[in-house]
């Protein structure tokens, strides 16, 4: 079937510019998202007749149902490659998901219906209750992480031809060769079965390693301007987030169910993310009646606290009481510093308020031209969920376990928030003692602080280390050193 006059024409009305088209089907349905560094050039190859010739079955068979397209513009090819990205991700085209399945990339595919699960390489996914891990760009190092897996916890590849025993347990290798030095060679099922979950484990930790460095590959082509690097590689990195998505389901149907799993995929589920949030970040603006302002990000991974990821700033933009230009710093900072050091975001963003600390949060990364992951912000009235992405506030019931752990993530970053604003106004009344030494102004105040750190430093400080303090002499520094001392009553200030 040859193209109509209709999109013929519509086609030699295409601007030469960068941009990305979207193929439809006589119902309107998208079917195919694509790129194009001059829209005209590309667009018209689907219709070009001499070219169809050169097309693959499947690109014949989306030019086959293609009735119309649309296109926008965009004013460069990165522009292009991020909106591409944003739309196979928000609409699924089906033509889209056939060509990153026919890559053909190595997956690793787990069977529980076998007695001994072994861990195969495909380029097929065969069935839906397998477990599958992948698709990897680079055979090489997953071929290298599977020999590391056999030695590390004793598990079968696919070259394995295990043997039962009498008694009924199994005999993994008859020459008990040096793969699996370390481990017994004869167990039962349910133990090789405990062999199996740790690999699982490892791979997927595995997975998410590569998922990074795919992520920074990409970016880096991208910068580069190598797009069709970087448009492989994104298709790579969704194919890989889709396949660590699939292996979070699987894991729920099976005795390995993690912590607050329930309560993460009813999240997915009311909200439509993508993915699982297994990594959430929740924003937290504190201040006394605009003095004090301070900020405080909290990091949920699978559901819990992990304190180690948390992060409290000080507002260092402007002076005074503005919760919108405060998230929108903060939030910027953040991920600034995540995307120079080219780590993963979180799965969801969290900020404590409405619709105005949502817009400045998407204000900050419309600063940084960087793609932000899913958004909201949870409004305390009636803890109404507000999308970033224009959708109506959700209400979700107050008994429900997404909601909950919503609420236990803003209260847990309002008080941590609240902790460090205590603490600031608690070091700034401690530090209000210098300003009733007399002849002791800001500038000498200030180099008494940077040189030890702390007031209670700064009051255990001998004569001798006071006076080596840029200013102050020996003389001041005795007088000082007296006025500060625990006995004197002046020292002490009162709240």
């Amino acid at each position: 079937m040859s193209a109509s006059p209709e999109l013929k024409e519509k086609v030699r009305h295409l601007p030469d510019t960068p941009g990305v088209y979207l193929m439809k089907d006589r119902l309107g349905r998208i079917l195919y998202v694509g790129k194009a560094k001059a829209l005209k050039k590309r667009v018209s190859t689907y219709f070009t007749l001499s070219r169809r010739n050169l097309h693959s079955p499947k690109i014949r068979a989306l030019v086959e149902l293609i009735t119309d397209f649309d296109t926008i513009e965009v004013k460069s090819e990165p522009e292009a490659l991020l909106l591409e990205g944003r739309l196979i991700k928000q609409w699924k085209p089906k033509y889209n998901t056939d060509f990153i399945d026919d890559k053909r990339f190595l997956q690793v595919r787990v069977d529980p219906k076998e007695t001994l699960s072994r861990f195969r390489l495909t380029r097929i996914r065969k069935d839906s209750n397998s477990r599958y891990f992948g698709p990897f760009a680079h055979s090489n190092l997953l071929r290298r992480t599977l020999a590391q897996m056999r030695r590390q916890y004793g598990v079968l590849l696919s070259d394995a031809n295990p043997r039962r025993l009498p008694d009924g347990r199994w005999r993994l290798y008859d020459d008990v060769r040096q793969e699996i030095y370390g481990h017994a060679n004869e167990i039962t099922a349910d133990e090789y079965r405990e062999r199996v979950e740790e690999a699982c484990a490892f791979l997927d930790g595995k997975s998410r390693e590569w998922l990074d460095t795919l992520t920074n590959e990409m970016q880096a082509a991208a910068t580069e301007q190598r797009f069709e690097k970087a448009a492989e590689l994104r298709d790579i990195v969704f194919a890989l987030k889709k396949t660590l998505e699939k292996a979070r389901r699987f894991e729920r149907d099976h005795p390995t169910i993690r912590p607050d799993e329930d309560a993460l995929s009813t999240l997915q589920e009311a909200l439509a993310l993508p993915v699982l949030p297994e990594h959430m970040e929740c924003f937290d603006i504190s201040h006394i009646s605009g003095t004090f302002v301070v900020a405080s990000m909290v990091h949920f991974t699978a559901g819990r606290p992990d304190k180690a990821q948390y992060r409290r700033f000080k507002i260092k933009s402007f002076i005074g009481n503005d919760d919108f230009r405060a998230m929108e710093e903060v939030v910027g900072r953040r991920y600034r510093r995540l995307r120079d050091e080219g780590k993963a975001l979180p799965d969801l963003i969290v900020v404590d308020g409405g619709q105005g600390q949502v817009g400045a949060a998407l204000k900050a990364f419309y600063a940084l031209d960087l793609e932000p992951p899913a958004m909201i912000g949870l409004a305390k009235k009636n803890e109404t969920v507000i999308f970033a992405d224009a959708r109506p506030p959700l209400n979700l019931g107050l008994r429900h376990p997404g909601l909950q752990l919503l609420q236990r993530m803003r209260d847990e970053a309002h008080r941590f928030a609240n902790t460090f604003n205590a603490d600031l106004r608690s070091r700034k009344i401690r530090e209000s003692i210098l300003e009733d030494f007399p002849g002791l102004g800001p500038v000498r105040r200030t180099a008494l602080l940077d040189h030890f750190g702390s007031i209670e430093r700064l009051r255990g400080a001998s004569v001798t280390a006071l006076n080596e303090v840029p200013g102050i002499g020996s003389k001041f520094a005795v007088e000082l050193h007296r006025f500060l001392a625990p006995d004197n009553p002046t020292s002490t200030p009162s709240a």
